[in-house]
């Protein structure tokens, strides 16, 4: 369920920043191009996310 929520945030979010980008720019709207920098940011926000250590403190519990 992560990933699925991880997914959508990053697609949305990629999405609104490559047309404010663009649209600074004078350049036009790309969906698909827009889409493929979804993706693999996407997967590098989960292998981020994966690798980084987690450190537990006394005091959560």
């Amino acid at each position: 369920m992560r990933f699925i929520v991880t997914f959508i945030w990053t697609f949305i979010l990629t999405q609104m920043a490559c047309y404010i980008i663009g649209a600074m720019g004078g350049a036009e709207y790309d969906f698909t191009l827009s889409s493929i920098m979804g993706i693999i940011i996407t997967v590098i926000v989960i292998v981020l996310g994966e690798i980084m250590p987690v450190q537990k403190d006394a005091n959560q519990h």
